[in-house]
């Protein structure tokens, strides 16, 4: 799990240090060339380290640089305010692949609820477009404390809730079916 976290830092850092420094300086063109100078210095990091950076990560760069230079260029905030929903779109549309949650689900899962836990991908999938769509939505507000709330708040606390309530209906349905197969006579 801390893997996972760590991936999650190393792919929204840009958008974690333009968070931080917009709510420190207020400053949404010192926020957005502090991510920019951020983005570019993690990816010297890892050419020096000789790490190899992930598909994500190189383009989570590209788009900090793109759409923050765009930012800086015509001092309107919206464009490096819609980065994370392109992330989530990008999310979204891989997790539109048939069983993607099987490969990252325990073998109870894998073994009794294949269908249930397709079914619980594309709900994901889903939920990426809409968090998306919902960032764009606000983005073009222009609102940046606003932003702020639904990327901090609104868009992780989708994702915690998600989880919460797969993870209650996956236990619920396969304590069911263990049950149920428990109280059926074996024919022998």
């Amino acid at each position: 799990m801390a893997a996972v976290f760590r991936q999650l830092f190393v792919d929204f850092f840009s958008t974690i240090i333009f968070l931080a420094v917009y709510a420190a300086s207020g400053n949404i063109l010192i926020a957005t060339g502090v991510a920019i100078a951020g983005g570019i210095g993690q990816f010297t990091v890892a050419l020096i380290r000789r790490q190899a950076l992930e598909t994500m990560t190189m383009a989570s760069l590209a788009l900090v640089i793109v759409l923050g230079g765009a930012t800086l260029l015509t001092n309107d905030p919206r464009f490096v305010l819609i980065k994370p929903s392109i992330a989530h779109f990008a999310i979204g549309a891989i997790m539109l692949k048939r069983g993607w949650m099987l490969r990252y689900s325990p073998p109870k899962v894998r073994d009794l609820i294949p269908r249930l836990a397709i079914l619980a991908g594309y709900a994901w999938a889903a939920l990426m477009f809409a968090l998306g769509l919902g960032t764009i939505a606000v983005a073009l507000t222009g609102d940046i404390r606003l932003w702020a709330i639904y990327v901090s708040v609104i868009a992780v606390g989708a994702k915690v809730l998600a989880f919460a309530i797969q993870y209650v209906v996956f236990r619920v349905v396969i304590t069911r079916k263990l049950r149920a197969a428990a109280a059926t006579p074996s024919s022998a």
